[in-house]
Order: C-alpha cells, then structure tokens, then sequence
C-alpha cells in the first residue's frame, strides 16, 4: 500500500489524528494569531499634542478652565481640511518674551514632548518612546519588519524541517516562539524591540507551518479540505482572545506578557508529538514510521496488515521539476503570475484590514473584535461552498466581494462622515470576511494548479509573495495617518479594494480545479483546463485512480 492507502486503512481523521492535529495545528494556531496582528496593540499610537513648556502635571485630557486657556495658547490648531484633530500634534508656540503680548510675539516650533490620550490605551511602546511627528514612519517600519522575519522563518525553517524533522524543527520553533515573546515585552529600545520582532515573526512561522505540516500529513486525502479550512477557524479565534485581553489590560506589557506565557505550555510538544511518519518514510526509516502508524491504528482502534509498505514503491524515483519550469510556456507563465499576484493582494488586504482597525473610527476594541469573528462565516461559507461552487467561482466572489465593499467605503466617508460610521465599519468588515474566505480558498486552488511535480516549489514561492504582501501592508494601512483627514481615512479601504478587485478579475483566467485531475507534469500543466486534457485525465483516472496528496510530498 501507498501512504494514503494507509491511511484509509488507519481513519482519514480518526481519534489519534484529531488529537494530534488540535495539539500540532490548533492550539499553536491561537497564539501564531496573536502574534501575527498584537502589533496593532503593541505600536498602537494615542492622540497627541505637545506638552505645555514647564506645566509638570499636563496631560492630554483637559483638567479645568485654566488648563483649557494653557492649550489654546500654546498648541495651534489643526489644519482645518482635517476635521478629524482639533490640535496640532506636532508643533507649539514658542513667545519671544516672558509677557505674552499676543500673536506678533510667538512662532512656531517643533516639540520634543509629547501628552497622550488615555481613552484608548493606557500604554503602547510607541507612546513609551514617543514614535511621533518625525519619528510616525517607525511604527510602519516596525510592523513591516515583523513580515520579513516570518518570511526568512518559511524559508530558513521550512527547509530545517525537511533536513532534521519536523518534531525537532517545532521544538526549536516553539522555544525561540517562547522566548523572543516574552522577552519583548522588556525591549528597552527600538532597535531591540525591531529584532525581536523579527525573531517572533520567523518563530511563529516555523510554528504554524511546522505544526500544520505535522497535523496534515496523517490526515487522509478526503478530510484534507475540512482539516485545513479548520486550522483557520482557530487563528480567528486568537484575534478574538487578543481583543478580550487588549481591552481588559490596555498595556502594551501586560498585553504581551499575558498572552506569551501561555507559549510555555508548547515546550510539552517534545515529549508529546511523534516524528511525521511521511518524513521518517523519506529518510528511508521505515521501521520508526511503522511504530508511529500501529500505535495510532491502536489509539484508533483499527487493525493493519503485517506489512504495510511495498519495497517497489520506494524504489521509485518520482519525478521532479525546478520552479523556473512554471516560466517555460506562456500559458504557465501567466497562470503562475496570476497565482502571485493574488496570493500577494489576499494576504495584503487580509493583514492590513485587521492593523486599519484603529483608523475606521467607531468603538476601537469592538472593531478589532468584529474583525475577529467575521472570519468564522468566511470559513464556514468555505466549507460549505468550495465543493459545490468550486474553487475559481468562491475565490473570485470573495475577492470581489471583500474588493468593491472596501472601495464603497470613499462613498460613505467622504459624503456621510460621522453619521455613516457605522456603514464605513460595516463594509470594512465585509472587506475582511471576502479576504479571509480569499485566504483559505487560495491554498487548495493554488494546490490543485501547481503540478505534481513542482507543487512544493510552488506553494513555497506562493507564500513568498504572501509574505511580500505582508511586509507592503503596514505602509498602506499607515498611509491614512500621513495623509490625515476624511480622505486619508478612506485612501487604505481604497488600496484594499482596488487591488482585491484586480487580483480577483484575473482569477476568472485561471481554470476550475473541482472535480479535475491534478496535473502530474509540465506537459499537463499547460494542457490543464482544456478538453484534450479532460479526456486524458479521465482515461487515466479509470485506469489508475490516484492518491496524492494535496500540497504534500508525495512518498
């Protein structure tokens, strides 16, 4: 029997499987959630204004009448084309003489200190070193960078997994995951906190994807679908947990502090998960992957045969092919490039939908909270509709959906303001459900459209793209804020939507994958979506009914 064979034999998803992939897969899912988007906390910048001169007991909040006098004398007003500051939140007046003798005796300078509102946050890290005025672009910075470590994670740990295991890769993971999260929360300067950054980001990449891997490659062929759409329900829920823990705290070190501790509970996954036996299986160590396989045939309750791998059928070299192989016939080439683009447009929108949360308007916590939950229908309309619709049909619909309710949005600002809030929030959220829906549709399209025999290199390219997507998204939802005023609230959700609807647009010249035969090689590849290939496959299929696996290695 072949992998999958086994595994049909074993339970597609039986007792042992679950418990494994809520271990591997779901319970790291929670926290890679929180990690992916905490920075919307973390780097979250309060309304400001300078600090009075030599007033010690300043703050932002107005104290009393006098108080109020201090700040119209001292703080110019806003630029009135931005009706959404009432002070300047970079500059002061500065009186040539100790009497103040009206206009003609001050000017203008730029300050060096800052008061904070407290109405949303009590602290943030860039309140605590003031990244403001000069210095705003940092946070972007900061966020942006977080997107390269997670990058140089997929890549670097991605081929760890593959040289030493996945359990020793996880392991690693999850300590450096652990480590860096919790020392974060006592950075005592940019630098530091940047590199740490850095450090999650690549950690929580090697996590998810690691513990993904091990979950998924004892999933059978059938449940592969609902177990990957499901892996997404329970990132969702860590953006949900992160609401109730931000608004209960307000601190950006309690914030940080609370939710990486519980990391500590993961070092448990060494003693606790066993080796992938598909790996074990591609290292030749088949005795070890046949201990892992009984002792899950025993937890679910299944007997298997004495012997249950073909020698033949690891004789067999399989075919293989480079990634530049995609580039070689135009229909490739375009179809790849589509496939790019919209794996990078998805996880743009996706991740700068949910660090825009702050600039909507409205209730801040209650925002990030809705973007949290309308992830749930997103994946539940997946599962329910990604065998009946297909894949290109629900990929297209989310894009366009989540696009042209991001783009309605510069309606609803520019001509209703204040009293359309409420509509500016509700298509910002449809916005994230259609790239969430996008997100999870994306991975098993993409998957069926790769070949066989460049599918890994692939899907590793793809994710590339996603994170490049990821790194782009910080600036565009941060281009609000330099921008200012209703217009700059609007130009994010525009970007967004622009770019959703294009990616979403070019999808339709891809092929529907539903009820297809994978495409084994090059030559299929380029045939895939015609009628000579429909013939071809189905003449295949009768003869040789395949059980490959989706976007995993083939033994």
């Amino acid at each position: 029997m072949n992998f999958d064979d086994i595994l049909i034999r074993l339970g597609e998803f039986g007792r042992y499987q679950k418990i494994l992939y809520f271990l591997a897969v779901c319970l790291p899912g929670i926290s890679c959630g929180v990690f992916m988007v905490i920075s919307v906390f973390l780097m979250g910048v309060p309304e400001h204004r300078c600090a009075i001169p030599q007033l010690e007991n300043d703050t932002f909040a107005i104290q009393s009448d006098r108080h109020k006098k201090l700040i119209d004398l001292y703080i110019p007003n806003a630029d009135p084309d931005d009706s959404t500051l009432k002070y300047d939140r970079c500059q002061y007046y500065v009186y040539d003489s100790a009497a103040v003798q009206g206009n003609a005796s001050r000017h203008i300078e730029k300050c060096s200190k800052w008061v904070y509102s407290e109405d949303i946050y009590k602290s943030t890290f860039a309140k605590q070193i003031d990244l403001v005025c000069d210095d705003r672009y940092k946070t972007s910075l900061a966020k942006s960078l977080f997107f390269v470590g997670v990058l140089l994670g997929a890549l670097g740990l991605g081929i760890l997994s593959d040289a030493i295991g996945r359990k020793k890769t996880l392991s690693l993971s999850v300590v450096a995951m652990m480590a860096s999260s919790i020392g974060l929360a006592w950075a005592p300067n940019y630098i530091v906190f940047v590199l740490i950054r850095i450090c999650v980001g690549a950690s929580t990449s090697g996590v998810f994807m690691t513990g993904f891997v091990i979950g998924m490659e004892l999933v059978g062929p059938s449940k592969r679908l609902f177990a990957g759409v499901i892996n997404e329900v329970f990132f969702a829920v860590g953006l949900v947990l992160l609401a109730g823990v931000a608004y209960a705290f307000r601190d950006w070190f309690w914030i940080e502090l609370s939710l990486s501790i519980p990391t500590v509970v993961f070092m448990a996954f060494w003693c606790i998960l066993p080796e992938s036996p598909r790996w074990l299986l591609s290292k030749g160590r088949r005795q070890e992957a046949e201990e892992v396989l009984r002792k899950a045939a025993r937890v679910n309750k299944v007997t298997l045969p004495e012997k249950l791998f073909d020698e033949d059928d690891f004789d067999k070299k399989p075919e293989t092919a480079a990634l530049w192989n995609l580039f070689t016939s135009r229909v490739l080439l375009i179809r790849t490039l589509i496939i790019f683009f919209n794996w990078m447009v998805v996880s743009m929108t996706y991740y700068g939908l949910s660090l825009n949360t702050g600039n909507l308007g409205g209730d801040f916590y209650v925002n990030f909270l809705i973007s949290g939950v309308v992830e749930f229908p997103a994946y539940t309309l997946c599962l329910l509709l990604l065998d009946r619709w297909g894949r290109k049909k629900c990929h297209c619909s989310a894009m366009l959906l989540g696009g042209i309710a991001c783009l309605c949005t510069i309606f609803t600002i520019s001509f209703g303001g204040e009293d359309l809030q409420w509509l500016t929030t509700t298509l910002a959220m449809i916005g994230k459900l259609g790239s969430a829906a996008a997100f999870a549709v994306i991975y098993v399209f993409s998957a069926e459209l790769y070949p066989t025999v460049v599918r890994n290199a692939g899907m590793g390219a793809s994710s590339c793209c996603a994170r490049i997507g990821g790194i782009l998204a910080p600036y565009v939802a941060d281009s609000g804020v330099l921008i200012g005023g209703q217009f700059g609230q609007a130009v994010p959700l525009v970007i967004f939507g622009g770019a959703s609807v294009l990616a979403g647009l070019l999808s339709l010249k891809l092929p529907e994958t539903l009820d297809e035969g994978l495409p084994e090689s090059i030559d299929d590849g380029v045939a895939f979506g015609t009628p000579e290939y429909r013939k071809r496959s189905k003449l295949s299929l009768a003869i040789d009914p395949p059980s490959a696996s989706i976007g995993l290695t083939k033994l």
